[in-house]
């Protein structure tokens, strides 16, 4: 059973998600539950898939915990009443800012996603390598398919550098930076302020920036991301937690284990 009470389909964070791209849901998520991911995330400095960025990649496949996430209570469940319930996740970062690695993001849309190994298909490229994975910017059809359910781990307020997002922009498609920069003259950006344990749930076609600090202290948020349709031409996810399919990474087992 979930940790809070979503509400009907016809909630008001579905409501806004659907309009604006975005949704606040506070303290949705346990206090017992956020202490277990501190004690099992890497801190940013330490992991050997740190970004310079202050980020930690491929928690899907490294850590129990958060695959236990995926697959059940609120975080889950937030994913199956956008996407259905045969939704799965396919990606799991964590981000954090400290004094260290204090960072700035422009106003970008999430175009890529990770596959399991390249295969030239119509629609899918520009190719990247991160990690030691492979990423692709897919047609904006499978992008459109998709939500990110972040989970604040530490309170962030308007001095912590919070997500800032132009709502209801993620109704436009796949925008170049031309159109981009009209969107910012055209309207105001609002910051997405939460407190440990709230989630921030955003389209990925959604564009969002975020400020370095103005007063660095631990901004740590777990990002997952969730698909609900399969990939063309032998494409395959490079994981995938829940779902109909089979599981494509290992100790899926023990995240399930965990919960029980």
């Amino acid at each position: 059973m979930s940790e809070f009470v979503l509400g009907p389909l016809s909630s008001p964070w579905r409501t806004r998600l659907e309009h604006e791209g975005f949704a606040l849901i506070p303290e949705a998520v346990s206090a017992e539950t956020v202490e277990s991911l501190l004690r099992a995330l890497p801190s940013v400095e330490s992991s050997s898939n740190a970004s310079r960025r202050g980020g930690v990649r491929n928690l899907l496949e490294d850590v129990p915990e958060v695959q236990a996430l995926a697959l059940q209570g609120p975080v889950r469940d937030v994913a199956e009443r956008v996407l259905g319930r045969d939704c799965f996740a396919v990606r799991g970062l964590m981000f954090d800012k400290t004094p260290e690695s204090n960072w700035k993001v422009i106003w970008h849309q999430d175009l890529t996603i990770a596959v399991r190994e390249r295969r030239e298909v119509p629609g899918f490229g520009p190719w990247s390598h991160k990690a030691g994975v492979e990423c692709v910017q897919p047609p904006s059809e499978v992008l459109e398919s998709m939500v990110a359910v972040r989970l604040h781990l530490d309170d962030c307020g308007s001095d912590n550098g919070p997500v800032r997002v132009l709502p209801g922009s993620h109704r436009d498609g796949r925008l170049s930076p031309v159109q981009t920069q009209a969107r910012l003259e055209q309207q105001p950006a609002e910051d997405c302020l939460a407190s440990a344990r709230g989630l921030l749930v955003m389209r990925p076609l959604l564009l969002h920036a975020s400020s370095p600090a103005r007063v660095p202290r631990h901004r740590r948020v777990l990002h997952l991301e969730f698909a609900a349709c399969e990939l063309p031409a032998g494409l395959e996810w490079h994981t995938r937690i829940g779902g109909p399919g089979p599981a494509q990474t290992q100790g899926v087992a023990n995240a399930r284990a965990s919960m029980t």
